[in-house]
């Protein structure tokens, strides 16, 4: 599998070095062993055995290693299918709720996804080259899909608009890993009162 692994909406599978296809019956396994492999990485470490992870998802060790030769081809596609349905989120929110609440939600559901990848830190910060293209991807998908809410919610004055989504990340990144997730809740009131400084003079020409 190579690092230009897709997003799950075109999910793809290792065949002799190259990439095909998954056909959409077989993309809905493949995404439920993605989550299953995240709950047990966050459990019991990504060296958990991958019997394991096929027993959480329903399906056959054979099946994991048909769709990740290498555990470093199950940790990236976890960690982009994390990414993609994070960013996807943006597109929701901006729909069901105004430009304040939709970037105040998905500032949420940002600190929700740094909380969950904790159980891939031990790999993500290893040093294994096989994971060099993931912060490229976490910036190409992530930084648009909070700008495109932030512009919104500049627009609407509900934000001041001196902020750029880059700086929003990293404050969000860094306010998430307090603590190591031993209390969630205060995560999530860290995230809040972020987005209310944001707040401060909103509407004001900058």
């Amino acid at each position: 599998m190579t690092d230009g692994m897709d997003s799950p909406g075109e999910a793809r599978e290792a065949d002799s070095g190259h990439d095909r296809p998954v056909r959409a019956d077989a993309r809905r396994n493949l995404d439920l062993l993605l989550k299953a492999a995240l709950d047990v990485f966050a459990n019991s470490g990504v060296d958990a055995p991958v019997r394991e992870i096929a027993e959480k998802a329903g399906v056959g060790v054979g099946t994991v290693y048909r769709h990740f030769p290498q555990r470093s081809d199950l940790i990236k596609a976890v960690m982009r299918n994390e990414v993609d349905a994070c960013a996807d989120a943006a597109i929701t929110l901006a729909a069901k709720h105004e430009p304040g609440e939709a970037l105040s939600r998905w500032m949420q559901r940002f600190a929700d996804f740094i909380m969950a990848k904790r159980g891939l830190a031990a790999a993500l910060h290893s040093g294994d080259p096989a994971y060099e293209a993931l912060p490229v991807y976490f910036d190409q998908h992530m930084i648009p899909a909070l700008q495109g809410l932030l512009d919104k919610a500049v627009a609407a004055g509900a934000v001041r608009g001196d902020v750029e989504a880059s700086e929003l990340i990293r404050a969000g990144a860094q306010l998430s890993n307090l603590g190591q997730g031993d209390d969630p809740a205060a995560t999530r009131r860290m995230i809040a009162l972020l987005v209310d400084g944001l707040r401060y003079g909103a509407g004001a020409k900058v």
